[in-house]
């Protein structure tokens, strides 16, 4: 796995992520939605050494839920706002004749 993934904790730090044992595992044991770039933790929660990164609202263009740059969407048009995930088929696909 990549390095932040392996640095990323809870949200109270004695945890690595997802494996809370806490008041809020129930929360931070299960992440839904838009996540960080490790996918550990949910956008804008990041804990590991690029969280000051990670957690900074993105600048330029966004995806759709507006958590994320637009080439990094991880809500896999989940979140609020996403119905306009680009890789949603918006049409079906044309079937080819064979000759």
């Amino acid at each position: 796995g990549c390095v932040c993934a392996k640095e990323a904790t809870c949200s109270c730090g004695k945890q690595p992520a997802l494996h809370c044992t806490c008041e809020k595992a129930a929360t931070e044991n299960k992440v839904e939605g838009a996540r960080c770039s490790c996918n550990q933790r949910a956008a804008g929660a990041c804990t590991c050494s690029r969280s000051s990164a990670e957690n900074a609202k993105p600048s330029g263009s966004t995806c759709a839920c507006g958590k994320r740059s637009k080439d990094s969407c991880s809500c896999n048009g989940t979140e609020a706002g996403a119905g306009d995930y680009p890789t949603r088929p918006t049409s079906p696909p044309r079937l080819r004749r064979l000759a």
